[in-house]
């Protein structure tokens, strides 16, 4: 029986995949995953086979991963976690028959990975919501974020604009700001762990007018957050 690894590959770097993440890599004869994602690791990985298909085509390349795996070790790569916005849940579901065994790799989601560049901005609790409504109708991502304000969670928002969305997380930010205040303290990351890489922090009011990309992770502070020497802090309750 051969194996189909579900590997979250991080931002994408190297350097910021687990090391079991990298030993699953490097086991597999095939890497199965969104084009973007396998254009990445093809520098890493060069002697492999890649199986990979565009945006919006999810089942089919798990449906092509678990029949690759009936015959040799496979990995469906992930950005970000396995479980996280990705394909872990989705191959585990359609899975029919047991010629293949599943082994999830978890790996440093954007929440993480970003909020490293920018400090803490998730030391206490917090909400982890994505604005794209392909999958998830817009009045129930308004109901998260409302409730995830009301709560006075800090929130990292995920898939914040696209060319169809534009003016996704202006609208979300209008939702937040009748629950925070105008100066709640927001980070924005771009491109992270790639050379494109880029970090801002600024307030509400003015994430309101940011214009953000599907490269873009965005945070938002709770009442508590603050800023010292340029990195983002949500304080966790310590006595200092």
């Amino acid at each position: 029986m051969a194996d189909l690894y579900i590997v979250g590959t991080g931002p994408g770097e190297i350097g910021k995949m687990t090391v079991e993440a990298v030993e699953a890599l490097r086991k597999c004869s095939t890497i199965a995953g969104y084009t973007v994602y396998c254009d990445l690791l093809k520098e890493y990985f060069p002697d492999k086979n890649y199986i990979s298909s565009a945006m919006k085509q999810e089942k089919e390349r798990c449906i092509m991963a678990l029949k690759n795996a009936e015959k040799e070790d496979t990995a469906m790569v992930c950005s970000g976690d396995a479980g996280v916005y990705a394909l872990a849940g989705l191959i585990l579901e359609i899975k029919k028959n047991n010629n293949v065994n599943i082994k999830i790799i978890p790996g440093v989601t954007a929440a993480l990975s970003g909020g490293a560049l920018l400090g803490a901005p998730l030391g206490h609790d917090f909400a982890v919501i994505s604005l794209s409504d392909i999958l998830t109708p817009y009045d129930v991502i308004e109901k998260r974020l409302k409730c995830a304000a009301m709560g006075d969670f800090a929130i990292c928002i995920y898939n914040p604009s696209s060319k169809k969305r534009k003016d996704y997380l202006k609208k979300a930010c209008e939702i937040l700001l009748e629950y925070k205040k105008p100066d709640t303290v927001c980070g924005v990351v771009k491109n992270i762990g790639r050379n494109e890489e880029t970090k801002l922090i600024l307030t509400l009011k003015e994430l309101k007018y940011y214009e953000a990309d599907m490269f873009t992770t965005v945070f938002v502070g709770n009442s508590n957050t603050y800023v010292k020497d340029g990195y983002i802090i949500t304080p966790r309750g310590y006595i200092i």
